[in-house]
């Protein structure tokens, strides 16, 4: 790697968010910029054309030699931001963020809002301040960081995309009329992830895909006294539940079907247990539980695997029921559910949904009227191994930075993006990694960036773009 002044580096990244980036941030944060899933007037509103222009008029700032910045609209997509910093050694290098926001929920505290910024300490409060408004800045840094000491670069592309938090539906269309300004990259870097903690750089190796639908179970044209019906009509409620059970042992919330499950390697195995090592406990301690309820597994490495290398189900929504101050003594007419299964990466969504919907739709109990409506189907992400050098010059950035050296991390949820780039460029490298540590609150109330790590985050981001050149 070519030899890094690392304290000038830090200082300069330091100054550079302080003084440049964390303003800007602010000022996206108030920008009430909802992805298109959760405004239907996301055009007319303009919001997400707020982003584009107060990044771009922020890289206008910026002093970053070979920087050529493009915006993109195709006639009814979301806008999208396309930068090239060219190059002063050989390799291609794409950057991936999004400008998007997931709504702004409530049980904010007080004093605090999804589009009021404010800074507490270390943190720095607002819808889209972690997920995933500090990427870009945090991209760009990096790069001018190394211009600063006279470090050669690979060429570095910038994919700044509105529409991430509704799946990317617009972003193929784009990777495919932009085929030729992409390149070929040889690392596409996603700082749109997680952490384990916040004493080391965690770096992503894997992501489930995810299948999702509504389940609709209809038995009558209209609701019937249940003291007159029941016991001779069936319930929707008991065949949807018939139905899920082909699905998911309610016992134990394993998925049955083999075809939504992989093997679990050995050293898929060994990876996990020196993550449970380090994060103990709190790989289950973290979430919310209400007094005496228990996890699914006591098991650390058991509850690990289950969370991001086994297929899961959720139920995360629910029609045909009237709110409880409404319901009345009625045999309903249908239930619908909200169907989300987790699956692992190598599990071909396509597929599989195909299959789910065979596997609930089939001979369905009392001649009932089944229908799987499928609504998402994306792939998972399994990253190839990063080159060596890069691996290297990571693992010393993490000693330097955050005191510790890094670490493999698995994230359970679901980026598409990183299934659609790795279809697009299979013999690219992957550097998948974040400032979203514990408590972070992504898409709930007081989400909120750990500005020192989104700093640290830069520097070995430098540190790795700089090992491009071994």
């Amino acid at each position: 790697m070519a030899e890094l002044d690392w304290d000038a580096l830090s200082q300069f990244v330091d100054g550079m968010w302080d003084d440049s980036a964390l303003p800007d941030l602010y000022r996206f944060i108030e920008i009430p910029a909802l992805s298109p899933a959760f405004d239907a007037d996301w055009n007319a509103n303009g919001h997400l054309d707020a982003t584009i222009d107060l990044f771009t008029s922020w890289l206008a700032t910026v002093p970053l030699e070979g920087l050529s910045v493009n915006v993109h609209q195709l006639a009814g997509l979301t806008p999208l931001i396309l930068c090239k910093v060219k190059g002063t050694a050989p390799g291609e290098v794409l950057f991936y963020s999004h400008l998007d926001k997931q709504p702004e929920f409530t049980g904010w505290s007080e004093g605090k809002g999804p589009w009021k910024p404010v800074r507490e300490g270390d943190w720095l409060f607002g819808r889209g301040s972690v997920d995933d408004g500090y990427g870009g800045y945090a991209g760009i840094i990096s790069v001018l960081a190394l211009q600063q000491q006279g470090i050669p670069h690979p060429t570095c592309r910038f994919i700044i995309e509105t529409c991430e938090e509704s799946g990317s539906p617009d972003l193929p269309a784009y990777l495919a009329e932009c085929k030729d300004d992409l390149g070929t990259p040889d690392l596409v870097i996603v700082l749109d992830s997680g952490m384990g903690d916040y004493e080391r750089l965690w770096i992503t190796e894997s992501l489930r895909g995810l299948i999702g639908g509504t389940l609709s179970v209809a038995v009558s044209a209209e609701g019937v006294h249940s003291g007159m019906a029941s016991g001779v009509m069936p319930s929707s409620f008991r065949i949807a539940r018939q139905l899920l059970s082909r699905l998911e042992d309610e016992d134990t919330g394993a998925l049955r079907p083999d075809w939504l499950h992989i093997d679990i390697s050995d050293e898929l195995r060994a990876d996990s247990q020196r993550i449970c090592d380090v994060l103990g406990q709190a790989l289950i301690d973290d979430f919310p539980f209400l007094d005496g309820v228990e996890a699914q597994s006591t098991d650390l490495v058991e509850a690990l695997l289950a969370q991001n290398w086994r297929p899961t189900l959720s139920i995360t929504g629910a029609g045909g029921m009237p709110a409880l101050e409404q319901a009345g003594n009625v045999l309903r007419t249908h239930t619908d559910l909200k169907v989300s299964v987790r699956i692992p990466p190598g599990i071909e969504s396509e597929l599989a949904a195909t299959l789910l919907k065979r596997l609930l739709e089939a001979d369905p109990p009392h001649g009932a009227h089944v229908s799987m409506t499928l609504d998402t189907a994306a792939n998972g992400f399994a990253a190839p191994p990063i080159p060596a050098a890069v691996d290297a010059a990571l693992d010393a950035a993490s000693q330097r930075f955050f005191g510790n050296g890094s670490m493999p991390f698995y994230e359970g949820g679901t980026i598409p993006f990183m299934s659609m780039m790795q279809e697009s460029y299979p013999d690219a490298r992957y550097l998948v990694t974040g400032a979203a540590g514990p408590g972070n609150n992504a898409h709930g109330p007081d989400e909120k960036l750990h500005v020192p790590t989104a700093k640290a985050v830069t520097k070995c981001v430098s540190a790795a773009l700089a090992a491009m050149c071994d």
